[in-house]
């Protein structure tokens, strides 16, 4: 079952939580070396009122007018971030399309190397708050990229932004008050208090008001800094939010099962748990036909419906939906963290898409666009904005109906 999610940051991220995927191949939005278009303050008479009238409310809540001069010194109304909140497009991602993302050789080799980099750290997080060390380099890897795509917008400026444009206003000047909070604990000041566009923060993307809630010191340094290149605090944090959550050490997210010949679907679903016992007295098996071993009651999931990989999942998977609650998010973190651990790829098959292509059809149909001079900038088989220009593109060429569809006629007439 796709996923339908909006952009909210860096890349693919739920609305009320962070959560960001990047991707090749035009599949992803990627993060800009600088800030981009309309991402610097531009005079706006009705923001500037604004301000002077969220001061007001902002101090009857506690915020000094010292917090408050820092804070907006510098700030100011980003046009881009209006254009991004407005412009937010709807779109459904297949766990496939998902995880050739989410898990993707260049993520998995990166998140290795990660590991092993920051492996003495990382086990003193798991030490402390009993969450593997994998499973928080998952989120690290999804959320930012290892901390190459942390966001480089001013936090103050973009909530603020949002706040006055009143679309979500309740929501973002919350957020913006999280924020000042958090300037005035000295956690960080406002010239390196960075992020997404819309006001997602560090290495681990957290919101303000889930780090007021969760974010900890783990260096001892005295802030709960998320920014910085050293990205000690923001790992513990994350682990601490897991736990928080109900993480369970030793416990996994879930596990690749198979389904017997004529499985009840109507059985599956989350929330719809039976013992193990149970799901092995109906020849649910594991993907290689192993007897399930037994972490608890789980549930089976059917991601991209009874023809495509079946999955059981555990109490850690829900855990991981308290961060972020899309199921596409929570398989990435789980198979991602899967593989960093050695892992393979998922073993069950992946039904075609909506236009008859399988994974491998996109990929050759990706290669062929850029063999014949229209760049996809990859080919990874997921169809994004940049797969889609380069369709447009050999289309006008070629003086067909211009609709940036992948189809098999088009691979097939790329074939020729």
């Amino acid at each position: 079952m796709p996923i339908t999610r909006r952009s909210f940051g860096l890349g693919l991220i739920a609305l009320a939580l962070p959560g960001c995927v990047g991707g090749g191949g035009g599949g992803g939005p990627v993060l800009s070396s600088g800030p981009g278009p309309g991402m610097s303050p531009v005079p706006d008479a009705g923001y500037d009122a604004w301000v002077q009238g969220f001061r007001a409310r902002a101090a009857a809540r506690g915020i000094s007018g010292s917090t408050l001069d820092a804070a907006f010194r510098g700030a100011g109304f980003l046009p881009g971030v209006i254009e991004r909140d407005r412009n937010q497009t709807e779109f459904t991602r297949t766990l496939e399309d998902y995880l050739a993302i989410a898990a993707s050789p260049e993520r998995v080799s990166k998140g290795r190397a990660a590991l092993a980099r920051h492996n003495g750290t990382l086990r003193a997080i798991e030490a402390r708050y009993g969450v593997e060390a994998e499973v928080v380099t998952a989120v690290w890897g999804l959320e930012s990229q290892y901390g190459e795509r942390r966001g480089d917008i001013n936090v103050i400026s973009a909530l603020s932004t949002l706040a006055y444009e009143g679309r979500r206003g309740a929501f973002f000047e919350s957020q913006l008050i999280a924020a000042l909070r958090i300037l005035a604990n000295g956690d960080t000041a406002p010239r390196t208090m960075t992020g997404s566009w819309a006001g997602a923060m560090g290495h681990t993307q957290f919101i303000p008001t889930s780090y007021l809630e969760f974010a900890v010191d783990f260096t001892g340094d005295g802030r709960r800094d998320i920014w910085s290149d050293d990205p000690t605090d923001a790992l513990a944090s994350t682990a601490a939010y897991l736990s928080r959550s109900g993480w369970r050490k030793g416990q996994p997210w879930g596990i690749e099962v198979r389904l017997p010949s004529g499985f009840n679907t109507g059985l599956a679903g989350r929330g719809k748990g039976k013992s193990v016992d149970a799901w092995s007295g109906l020849g649910v098996t594991t993907a290689d036909g192993g007897r399930l071993p037994n972490h608890g009651a789980g549930s089976i999931l059917l991601p991209q419906g009874a023809n495509g990989p079946a999955f059981l999942i555990f109490n850690n998977f829900n855990a991981i939906a308290r961060y972020n609650n899309a199921v596409n998010y929570v398989i990435g973190v789980g198979h991602l963290s899967d593989r960093l651990r050695g892992g393979g790829p998922i073993k069950g098959s992946f039904p075609p898409d909506a236009q008859g292509l399988t994974l491998a059809d996109r990929q050759e149909l990706q290669r062929r666009l850029t063999a014949a001079g229209f760049d996809t900038e990859g080919a990874d088989g997921v169809i994004g904005g940049k797969t889609r220009a380069a369709i447009e593109a050999f289309q006008r060429a070629r003086g067909l109906p211009v609709t940036g569809e992948p189809s098999l006629a088009l691979l097939q007439l790329l074939r020729r």
